[in-house]
């Protein structure tokens, strides 16, 4: 059986733990920036883990 391939758009966006939980990029940092505080656009620096159920729909894109 061929390996299989990585989705090109993953494996820019989203990496994998040794866990097994699936590391992101956070929403709401592209625009309108002028109305959030900088508190809330510091915390969106930081990288966010997704949930249970979304990281089981990327057991095929991400398989390595």
């Amino acid at each position: 059986m061929p390996k299989m391939k990585t989705k090109s758009l993953a494996k820019k966006r989203f990496s994998r733990t040794a866990s097994g939980l699936i590391k992101a990029g956070r929403a709401c940092r592209r625009h309108l920036l002028a109305k959030k505080s900088a508190k809330r656009k510091r915390d969106l620096r930081r990288k966010t883990y997704l949930s249970v159920g979304d990281a089981a729909k990327f057991k095929y894109i991400l398989p390595y």
